[in-house]
Order: structure tokens, then C-alpha cells, then sequence
């Protein structure tokens, strides 16, 4: 299993970027699916979480701002980012909560390689 995070880049700040991450493999359902982040010198934090059944939720400080979905049909996830500050600015990773097999007794945590969010002031 394989996850594939892009669209990441050089934004001024009040633009938007779109990341997808996109789930390859063998796989039988995917749970949840969320975004993390790690700016340089913080530790990893959570920024959105997008569960089987569509309900969400957003870290406080992205609320209203950034969005998050997901298109089952072909196993990808989007973060819509809107009005991006400059500390906003991190590595964002994408994380999938998946089950290989049916019958599967537990769930398995994967991730993306990460994408680069770069906003300038």
C-alpha cells in the first residue's frame, strides 16, 4: 500500500492550494484519512480527519480556511486550503487508517511521503 501526496508549492499569503493524496494497492476499505503537518523545529500535528461515512473535522487554527474530502470511488483525498498564512508554512503528510483484506482483525496505519507548503508574507 502506497500513499501518494501532491500539490504542495510556493504560495503568497491569502492563496490557496489543493493536496491529494492518493491510496494504491490491494485494499479492502479505507477508514479514516487525515492530514498532519510538521513545520521545521514542531512536532507532527493533526490538521484534518475525514472518516469512512464523510463526517470531518479541522484543527482550530485551519477552521473555516481549509477543507477537507474525499472521493472513494478512487481511494484519494483532497485538503482545499484557502487564505493560507505564512504559518501555515510545513510539510504536510497524508495518513490512511486501512483494512487489506475482509475479515481483517485490525486496521493498518499508513503514510504519504509528504508534500512542502512554502507561504511567503
Amino acid at each position: 500500500v502506497q500513499l501518494q501526496a501532491s500539490g504542495g508549492g510556493l504560495v503568497q499569503a491569502g492563496g490557496s492550494l489543493r493536496l491529494s493524496c492518493a491510496v494504491s494497492g490491494t485494499i479492502f476499505r479505507i477508514n479514516s484519512m487525515n492530514w498532519y503537518r510538521q513545520a521545521p523545529g514542531k512536532q507532527r500535528e493533526l490538521v484534518a480527519v475525514i472518516a469512512a461515512g464523510g463526517s470531518a473535522i479541522a484543527a482550530e487554527s485551519v477552521k473555516g480556511r481549509f477543507t477537507i474530502s474525499r472521493e472513494d470511488a478512487q481511494n484519494t483525498m483532497y485538503l482545499q486550503m484557502n487564505s493560507l498564512k505564512p504559518e501555515d508554512t510545513a510539510v504536510y503528510y497524508c495518513n490512511a487508517v486501512v483494512m487489506l483484506r475482509d475479515g481483517d482483525t485490525h486496521w493498518r496505519n499508513y503514510w504519504g511521503q509528504g508534500t512542502q507548503v512554502t507561504v511567503s508574507s
